[in-house]
Parts: structure tokens; sequence; C-alpha cells
């Protein structure tokens, strides 16, 4: 397996793209792309490989090619219908600030993440380069539309993907008040009536009245909530010691596939104060909003440089993520891979140990 932080760029464009298609068009394309590389060299991210940086650390999930679903239902950022509605501003938000709440963790530097705002917008750049396509130029008017009917609406045709409160089942959350806040009411219309191309979402403009679709747009709109200015981080840890009892026994974790530990034998071997380390394999940013008490920090980007901080005489490692097995399998693999055999995964993910009233922790204070 490549080291984290090591993947293969994907170039986008290739000879391919010219065979079978009018000259005129082949042209065309052409020239878009070099306009679109000149102008790249002048603002934001210029001199910045985005293909590189996008594939250490957004590939693991939305996949090599960015057309998504490589892990827990990361949307494609590369579709059509996608990035002809998707602003810069847009692109950037995500990047920066995640979707709280979601395996989406926030990246800008500010906030513990492992990128530059300049770094967040070459990814960007990158993105676009794969599948230039014209923005659309959408209505900056909120929709109107009776929620009422639209809920009735989304419990028909949405609720199944998207759960009956819009927190995501198998598809993106749209209740998360992170997204409402960047995504206009155009965007989730033209979203809702076109669709996402190459994925489970249908294009609903053909099966739903315009006045129903104005409808769910205002009722996805009632889950909105004000946000809270992001304050950046006074600064990240240096080095953290693993054990968290190193006196104490070690524990018997029977683990699904040999791999995998439930979160109910975790917390039991926590609360009898067993010989353990717990590995946070998110990016830093969701470690310092929270975390497992004792837990390590070892992004999945980042684990080659610091998985020799890990003690390696057989005391047991278990690494979690949000995904919920995507950034700490990549850890736990690594890890396994060195000589660590003494590994297991955390099987159902924070998310779910916040959800069960687990203990969870601050990490470094705003």
């Amino acid at each position: 397996m490549p080291h984290p932080g090591h993947g293969k760029r994907a170039t986008g464009y290739t000879e391919a793209m010219f065979h079978h298609v009018p000259l005129q068009l082949a042209f065309s394309t052409l020239f878009a792309i070099l306009a679109s590389a000149s102008a790249d060299a002048q603002g934001p991210g210029a001199g910045l490989d985005g293909g590189a940086l996008y594939q250490r650390y957004c590939a693991l999930c939305h996949g090599e090619d960015a057309t998504g679903y490589a892990a827990d239902n990361a949307p494609s950022l590369v579709s059509t219908s996608f990035l002809s509605t998707a602003t810069d501003d847009f692109l950037f938000d995500a990047t920066a600030y995640g979707r709280p709440g979601t395996p989406m963790a926030a990246y800008v530097s500010d906030l513990g993440g492992p990128l530059e705002p300049d770094e967040i917008r070459a990814i960007g750049v990158w993105l676009r380069r794969q599948r230039p396509v014209e923005p659309l130029a959408l209505d900056p008017n909120p929709v109107t539309g009776d929620a009422t009917v639209g809920s009735k609406v989304y419990a028909a045709e949405c609720a199944r993907c998207h759960g009956a409160r819009g927190g995501g089942v198998d598809a993106v959350s749209l209740s998360n008040p992170r997204f409402l806040a960047s995504a206009s009411d155009a965007f989730v219309q033209q979203a809702i009536r076109e669709g996402r191309e190459g994925t489970e979402m249908m294009a609903y403009g053909s099966l739903l009245a315009p006045d129903q679709i104005a409808a769910l747009t205002a009722f996805i709109r009632t889950w909105a909530r004000p946000l809270e200015n992001a304050r950046p981080v006074a600064g990240v840890p240096t080095r953290i010691e693993p054990l968290l009892y190193p006196e104490g026994p070690q524990p018997a974790f029977a683990l699904r596939e040999g791999l995998y530990l439930a979160a109910d034998d975790l917390k039991a071997a926590l609360d009898q104060k067993a010989r353990v380390v717990l590995v946070d394999a998110r990016p830093m940013s969701d470690w310092i909003a929270s975390h497992i008490p004792g837990a390590v920090p070892i992004p999945y980007y980042d684990v080659n440089a610091l998985a020799e901080t890990l003690p390696k005489d057989g005391t047991m490692i278990v690494a979690y993520c949000a995904c919920p097995h995507a950034a700490s399998g990549e850890v736990v693999e690594y890890l396994r891979g060195l000589g660590f055999p003494a590994t297991a995964i955390l099987d159902e993910g924070y998310l779910v140990w916040v959800e069960r009233g687990y203990p969870v922790v601050p990490g470094v204070p705003h």
C-alpha cells in the first residue's frame, strides 16, 4: 500500500478526450484549459500543486478522480451539475470549515487543519480543471415556497437517503448549518431539479412540479441555524504521552474480523484503566474540537511521520475516525505494515461514540 499522503495525482485530461469529437470542439476545449491555467497562474494558489494536495488530503473519501463515494458517501466534486452551481467561495468554505458533526473536517490551518487558505483554493482550481463547465447564473433571491408542503415531499422523496431530519443516511447532510449557510436557495433548488449525474441523486425536474420543488427548498431551509464565528486555535500539540494507563492490565479484546473493536468494549476497557493507546486518525482540527480522553492525534495524512511516537511493545493500539473506517483503516494498515500487530479500529467510529454519550474532551483551547 502507498504511504498515506503519497497518492497518485489525477491529471484529468488525456489524449482520449479529443478522439471522435469535432475538431472545433477539441480546440475550444483545449483553449478553455489553457485559459484556465493562465488565470490560475495569477490567482490565489498560484504555483501550488492542487492535484497533489487533493490526493493527500481529499482522495481518501472523495476518490482519486474526485468522483466521490470512496468512503462514507463523500459526494462527487466534479459532476457537471455540481461544478456549474458551486462557487469558488462555496468550495473554499466546505474545505476550510468542513461540515461539523459529520466526517467532513475543517482543513484550514487557523482551525488546526493542515492547509493554508491558498492551498485550499489551489485544490478548488484543480477540481475545476478536471471538468471545465460554464457556471450557471443562479438567482440570488430566496425561493418562495410552502415549507409545510415541502415537508411532505421531503418525507416521500428524500428521507430514505438524506434522513428524516436531513442528517444524511446514504447521502450528504442537508441540515448541516455550515452547508446551509453557504448554499443558496437556488443552489439547493437546482440540485433537486437537475440531480447529480453519476450518483443516486436523480433529477426531479420532470417528476415534481415547480411549486413542489420550491416548497421542498423552503422546507430544507428551515433547518438553517446561525453560525458561531470560527475562532482560530492558539496552537497545536507537539507531543502527547500515548499511554493512558501505563500500569494498567492488558485488555483482552475480541475483534470482529480480527480488526474491528466494538465501542462498548473500548468503553469498558477505559473504565477499567486498561493499558491501551488511542489514536485519533481524524484531521487535527477535529481532535482540537473534541476527542476521546487520552487520544493521541495522528491524522491519516501524517501517520508516516508520527508512527514512531507509539510504543512497539505489544500494547494494544486502537485507532478511530468519523468515517468510521476509512481514515482509521488507513492508519491501522500502515501501522501493521510497520510491525504493530496489536492494532484495531473502533468499529462504530467517533460519531457513534458521541451519540452514545461516552466521554469526550476538547483539545487545545481557542
